[in-house]
């Protein structure tokens, strides 16, 4: 086993307590309205914008919101989940090529088809009209899973797991990354999938901590999931101190099923409640998935 030195574990500490202190403080609760939801976001370098993201009302209100903070005159760049960080060159060479054409540019960037591109199309086309910088930020799912399998050192050099802590983590970190792993999987998952599993999200989540960082001071806005934008599990985790300052965590919630506030708005700095979006069960569907002869 690695000894992981003193100071790696006392900076990891201090990490987690700094963390654990802005996660302590009230969220506010933002109305559902693009005026609402760009006011929320001005004045901050970093927005890191959650969303549900099969949920239509969501990403048009923050397509719209984007459009009025852009219009204020702000120019951040636009961070997207949803492009694996090997594909910036591809996304560079689409501009060139085709400068005004959010189609080419995702097709050039090959957008998983897991993806619907029709929410997402927005946001690259006004990054295009715009000329903001569009950010790949994700990791791919292949490297994902060599971190589940393989551990960290799959991705990450020695340096970085050294100066992040990687061998050293908080239980408290871990536990809470365990459990939204559980949860985001209708507890399903048999326990000792849950530790690579967590893994894996942590290590989406650094990277595109690592992605935003060269656009923090001239702004930037990511465009991820609920579960990476929360301040206490996500990618506030991965910032540094100056940049989880000038930073803000959205998150868009859906109401309970019985139309009541979900509590998990506690997880963001801020937070915006819509309706659902109708879909089939999901944990029926992932439970087809894991066992295809149930219910046969």
């Amino acid at each position: 086993m690695q000894e992981v030195s003193l100071g790696t574990r006392i900076s990891t500490c201090l990490l987690w307590l700094a963390v654990s202190a802005a996660a302590s403080a009230t969220p506010v609760k933002i109305d559902p309205t693009p005026a609402a939801l760009a006011h929320a976001m001005q004045g901050h370098r970093i927005v890191l914008l959650g969303e549900v993201h099969d949920n239509p009302v969501q990403h048009a209100l923050r397509a719209a919101a984007l459009q009025r903070l852009l219009a204020t005159g702000v120019r951040p760049a636009i961070a997207f989940e949803q492009f694996d960080r090997e594909r910036q060159g591809d996304i560079d060479r689409a501009r060139r090529e085709r400068p005004a054409d959010p189609d080419y540019l995702i097709a050039q960037a090959k957008g998983d088809p897991g993806w619907n591109w029709n929410f997402y199309r927005p946001y690259v086309a006004l990054a295009l009209e715009y000329d903001l910088p569009i950010v790949a930020a994700n990791l791919s799912r292949d490297d994902a899973m060599k971190v589940a399998i393989d551990g960290w050192r799959a991705v990450f050099d020695a340096a970085t797991i050294r100066q992040l802590g990687l061998d050293a983590l908080p239980a408290d970190l871990r536990r809470k990354q365990e459990h939204a792993m559980a949860v985001g999987h209708c507890n399903l998952l048999p326990a000792e999938m849950l530790p690579p599993r967590a893994n894996a999200q942590m290590a989406r989540d650094i990277v595109m901590a690592q992605s935003i960082r060269p656009y923090s001071d001239h702004g930037v806005v990511l465009l991820a999931g609920n579960g990476h934008v929360r301040r206490d599990i996500g990618v506030p985790v991965w910032l540094s101190a100056a940049m989880r300052a000038s930073a803000i965590s959205i998150g868009l919630l859906e109401t309970n099923d019985d139309g009541s506030t979900p509590d998990s708005g506690a997880d963001f700095d801020a937070y915006v409640v819509t309706g659902r979006a109708e879909r089939a069960d999901p944990c029926e569907e992932l439970a087809k998935r894991m066992h295809p002869g149930m219910g046969r």
